[in-house]
């Protein structure tokens, strides 16, 4: 089954880190990334921007406008995923626990099963 692992980033927490705790958790990001992709589960990731880069297309009145910015004011944004595909949602649970983000407060990995996929090579 394929989960969709949305990291959520706080940005008052990004700016307590440390330089050398932003290091641990880029190279933890490509410990994880090895170890997966060893094991078959990464199909593939993606950072994003930073919000401040969004742009939204919603209807208003009836007319579609493009405004600034993320739709949804919060104190988390997502920072980007992984999508990969395991044997179970324990192990998808596993897998999250294992990025690098989780193990500090004001990040968080959300675990999403994926319903239907289209486009990818697989």
């Amino acid at each position: 089954m394929k989960y969709l692992l949305i990291m959520n980033i706080n940005p008052a927490t990004m700016a307590t880190l440390t330089e050398e705790e932003r290091e641990a958790i880029g190279a933890g990001h490509q410990k994880f990334m090895d170890t997966i992709t060893e094991t078959g589960e990464m199909i593939v990731t993606q950072a994003l921007a930073d919000p401040s880069n969004t742009l939204t297309v919603q209807t208003k009145n009836g007319v579609q406008v493009v405004t600034d910015g993320p739709y949804i004011e919060a104190k988390e944004f997502m920072g980007g995923f992984y999508l990969v595909e395991c044997e179970s949602k324990e192990r998808a649970v596993e897998l999250a626990k294992m990025i690098p983000d989780t193990k500090h407060d004001g990040f968080g990995v959300e675990v999403r099963p994926v319903m239907f996929s289209h486009g990818l090579e697989m």
